[in-house]
Order: C-alpha cells, then sequence, then structure tokens
C-alpha cells in the first residue's frame, strides 16, 4: 500500500486567469477530498497575462468560500508536483471534445513515471465546459463585463479589465 493520501488531491495547470470551469471543478472536487490542493504551473518558456503572484491571488480570491484549499505554485512535471506533496490523485478538468485525447496521451505517460498517481477527469458543468483561458484572451478586448461574467468569477474579471487597461 502506498504511503501516499487518498483523502487529499491535486488539481494543476496553469490558470491564467482561472475561469468559472476550473472554479466549478474545484468547487466539486474539493467536496470529494477532505483537501484539495490547487497547483499553479510555472512555464518560463510560457507567456502568461498574469504573473504567478497574481493568479494565486485571484485564485485565493474566487475560492474564498472554500475551506479546504491550498494553493501552492511549482515547476517541472505536474505528476512529480503531486509526488511532492505527498499525493495520489491529482484532478484535471477537461473540455469534452478538445481536451480528450492531449489529457488521455499524459495520463498514460504518467502512469509510466508514477504508477501510483491515479487522474481523475471532471468535466465543467454543461455551460462552463467549453471555457478555457485560451477564449478569455481571445474575447477578453471584445466582450463587456456582463458577457466576461459569465466565463470569469467577478475578481478575476476585474483583475483583467486592470490588466487591458495597461496595455
Amino acid at each position: 500500500m502506498s504511503s501516499l493520501s487518498p483523502r487529499v488531491a491535486v488539481y494543476p495547470g496553469t490558470f491564467d486567469p482561472i475561469t468559472l470551469g476550473h472554479l466549478n471543478v474545484i468547487e466539486r472536487a474539493s467536496r470529494l477530498f477532505d483537501r484539495l490542493i490547487v497547483g499553479i504551473g510555472i512555464n518560463i518558456d510560457k507567456r502568461t497575462m498574469f504573473e504567478v503572484e497574481e493568479r494565486q491571488e485571484l485564485i485565493r480570491g474566487a475560492t474564498s468560500h472554500l475551506d479546504h484549499i491550498e494553493i501552492r505554485t511549482f515547476s517541472g512535471l505536474a505528476v512529480e508536483f503531486v509526488k511532492e506533496c505527498g499525493v495520489r490523485i491529482m484532478v484535471r478538468g477537461v473540455r469534452p471534445i478538445t481536451d480528450i485525447h492531449a489529457e488521455l496521451t499524459m495520463m498514460m505517460a504518467n502512469r509510466r513515471l508514477a504508477p501510483e498517481v491515479e487522474t481523475l477527469f471532471m468535466v465543467a458543468d454543461g455551460e462552463l465546459a467549453h471555457v478555457s483561458s485560451s477564449l478569455i484572451k481571445q474575447i477578453a478586448h471584445l466582450a463587456d463585463d456582463e458577457q466576461l461574467a459569465r466565463f470569469l468569477p467577478s475578481n478575476v474579471a476585474k483583475a483583467l479589465r486592470k490588466r487591458m487597461a495597461r496595455s
């Protein structure tokens, strides 16, 4: 039997920015586990809209109503981060059409790298299943506040508007 905790899960991602789809997965996963670690991946080769510290604050604000959420940052492989956390369950939010192939491929690679870590796929609820950070970046300059509110937590929409005003 593994010494990794079955009562804790890690939800890794870039979260640039966190969307209502991400938040839906976080809320639902937090009901399944005693503690949920939201891992913000740092990829120095990837140009992000928000710095990692800003993403931490945005996630903290969006999840303030949840008690047992921990927010950490990591670089490198997500599966290694999961093991470093002493956890054996990795939650992955997937969009039904666009993500399945890539996520299954990554899951199989992760099984080879860390067979003790299981991947739990969660699809955001219906009207949020298509929402992605990439979509937000595409529509942000064209969408009004009411439209952005359909995709982003309110604190994130405000931060996004501020960021766009500086650009």
